[in-house]
């Protein structure tokens, strides 16, 4: 840890915002953000398997009424959005998006000069994000899935000669005037999507990184400015609870709309 308060507080955020890559240009691949990201999907959905195999009718235990809860409440929220059938899909892929996006954000809470030290010494890594949704990528890679999703359902439910009639009929009308106009109103629409819903999650996961980061750094002032980081590291750390579950929700919540939103006609 010391050896990081030696660095400049440049250097020091640079160093702790580089990712481990593999490969060079558009063809590099983030090893971290993988490894941690699908680390975090086998647990995380092998515990979940692992209280559902154990699923009792009797008394639940402490663990299956926890997830009974949780997988009632995005029912739940489903089900005032999404009006067609959900248990086969929608509704499970609803509580994979927030139980996997609630664990990649929750990583944020990890002590980052602890963890510096962790993945230098015991994995030999110098460069290691353990944050995958304060990578662009990985945010990005989420919402084009569920954009082509979107698509998908759109051309399945209308057919494809309803899909092209709606991109260019809807929503001002089927005057071959007016196609230009709906189609780049459509096109505005289907741009927007993916990219408001892949960086509203980056840049609030990446922002909460550069607070806990400047807050780090105020270690390197003495005793007083320690103490001044621990308490308020705290705090941000008590708040930013409340932006991880937040922005976990949020992102399920807009998946769940724009595939309801697919399945309806303009």
């Amino acid at each position: 840890m010391s050896t990081e308060h030696a660095l400049t507080p440049s250097s020091y955020i640079t160093h702790h915002l580089t990712f481990s890559t593999s490969g060079q240009g558009f063809w590099s691949l983030h090893m971290d953000t993988l490894i941690v990201s699908g680390l975090l999907g086998l647990l995380t959905f092998g515990f979940l398997y692992w209280v559902v195999r154990g699923v009792t009718a009797g008394v639940p235990t402490k663990r299956q009424a926890a997830v009974e809860l949780l997988v009632e409440f995005i029912d739940d929220q489903v089900k005032g959005i999404f009006h067609g059938d959900r248990s086969k899909f929608i509704a499970p892929l609803a509580l994979t998006v927030f139980v996997w996006v609630l664990m990649m954000n929750a990583m944020d809470f990890l002590p980052i000069d602890v963890m510096a030290w962790i993945y230098k010494h015991v994995f030999g890594q110098d460069e290691w994000r353990a944050v995958p949704t304060s990578d662009i990528n990985t945010t990005f890679a989420l919402a084009l899935s569920v954009w082509f999703l979107m698509i998908f359902f759109s051309i399945k439910v209308k057919g494809l000669g309803g899909w092209i009639h709606e991109l260019f009929c809807a929503p001002f009308g089927s005057n071959p005037l007016i196609w230009p106009a709906n189609f780049l109103f459509n096109l505005i629409e289907y741009v927007s999507k993916p990219l408001s819903h892949a960086l509203r999650l980056f840049g609030n996961m990446y922002a909460g990184e550069i607070i806990f980061l400047l807050l780090g750094m105020w270690a390197a002032t003495g005793l007083v400015g320690t103490i001044f980081g621990a308490l308020l590291g705290a705090g941000w750390a008590i708040f930013h609870i409340l932006i991880v579950v937040l922005q976990a929700f949020i992102f399920m919540m807009l998946t769940v709309v724009y595939l309801a939103m697919a399945h309806e006609s303009h």
